[in-house]
């Protein structure tokens, strides 16, 4: 492969170099462009070796598939497949492909990199939750890492959530575990992660260069999707198991479980709402942060799809119809959350785009599970965002590039 990568690895693109501008305009739907989909390899099928269930954890790799195909999709992307284990893997990025009539077979095909690991260990689990991202090596590290939370359903306080590994999934070094001690941090800290960009952080966040939070339904978690800035490597290389990582609050809104309280929501609120991941966008002079997953529309119930009920199957949160949606958050409220000057639960998204029409296994308007997770190519501004269970119960990645 002819691309340069110029140094990824110590975050030397446009809006992570330490002294580059830092965005004054944000990104709009409008800006959002729609490049098409790709399918994922065909593993172990029926085994927790596969993409079968998965894709709900995804982080874009800069220096991956050096040796790929000089497609203008460089780098690579690890994930997790099987949502019994969430077992990581690696691939590499082919083309996307615009089926005109959803068709799967039209689109291409990625490839393993690196086969299906065991990282985490955690089939114990009921329900679970998983976020990895990749990070360049930070504070005394002499290598990239991958960092990871996890969770499950049901969660004690004392439960612990973040680590790191290697890249090489066969030799993967694990080292944790550590947790965040925030109010409801079994629910709100530990299932989607992502960059924070450098120059911002090291401006407003003291060089905490990683976002974690979760999103739980039914707003255990709080009442819309949470954010917290953190860096393990300040602590040690690694932290100590047990670690109570230092954090900043970016985002937070007030968990029913706090009934007692007065209740702060994200606009539009609903327990049935689903956000599976976020990214930090930038693109020349305009940035945001984003939350992807399946938005609650209607009248909203605790029972299954056909009404309120407490003995009965597929029991959880309902709504009337769901989307899958994006939804904006301006960056410049996080800064005034840090300097006190809002408050934690009083930023809100600016905007909002329904990507239905591009996904393919939307056959009702009560169907959950739009959207799975999220990453983002900052130096291309590529974002990609899996679809599970679409072909043959495994995830596509559908591919957007910000204008």
């Amino acid at each position: 492969m002819s691309f340069s990568c110029k140094n990824i690895d110590s975050n030397e693109n446009d809006n992570n170099k330490e002294n580059s501008p830092i965005p004054t305009e944000l990104v709009q739907p409008q800006d959002i462009e729609y490049l098409g989909a790709f399918r994922l390899p065909v593993e172990e099928e029926g085994t927790v070796n596969s993409w079968e269930w998965g894709g709900f954890a995804l982080t874009y790799y800069p220096k991956g598939d050096k040796d790929g195909e000089d497609d203008g999709f460089p780098g690579s992307l690890f994930g997790t497949g099987h949502a019994w284990e969430y077992r990581f893997s690696e691939i590499n990025i082919p083309k996307p492909v615009i089926s005109r009539n959803k068709k799967i077979s039209e689109l291409n095909r990625a490839k393993t990199l690196q086969g299906f690991r065991d990282i985490l260990n955690i089939s114990d689990y009921e329900i679970l939750r998983v976020g990895i991202q990749y990070l360049p090596a930070q504070g005394g590290q002499s290598k990239g890492k991958l960092y990871f939370c996890f969770g499950q359903h049901f969660q004690e306080p004392q439960d612990l959530t973040h680590g790191w590994c290697e890249l090489d999934l066969k030799n993967p070094k694990k080292r944790g575990y550590w947790y965040i001690d925030t109010s409801h941090h079994e629910y709100n800290t530990n299932d989607y992660m992502f960059e924070i960009p450098k120059n911002w952080a090291d401006k407003y966040a003291e060089g905490y260069y990683l976002a974690t939070g979760r999103f739980r339904d039914g707003g255990w978690s709080g009442q819309g999707p949470s954010l917290f800035a953190i860096a393990p490597w300040k602590q040690g290389n690694p932290p100590p198991n047990g670690t109570k990582l230092k954090y900043k609050t970016l985002l937070k809104y007030t968990s029913t479980e706090d009934y007692d309280q007065p209740q702060h929501t994200m606009n539009d609120y609903q327990n049935s709402d689903e956000w599976q991941g976020g990214v930090w966008l930038t693109k020349g002079n305009k940035a945001a942060v984003i939350f992807v997953g399946t938005k609650g529309k209607g009248e909203c119930w605790y029972g299954n799809e056909n009404g309120p009920c407490l003995n009965c199957d597929n029991r959880g949160w309902w709504s009337t119809k769901f989307e899958g949606q994006i939804i904006f958050y301006d960056p410049s409220d996080f800064v005034k959350v840090l300097k006190g000057e809002l408050k934690e639960y009083e930023p809100q998204p600016y905007a909002k785009l329904n990507i239905d029409k591009y996904l393919y296994h939307i056959h009702s308007e009560q169907q959950k599970d739009h959207l799975g997770a999220v990453a983002f190519d900052r130096e291309r501004g590529y974002l990609y965002i899996m679809e599970p269970y679409v072909d043959n119960d495994r995830p596509i990645v559908h591919v957007f590039k910000i204008k």
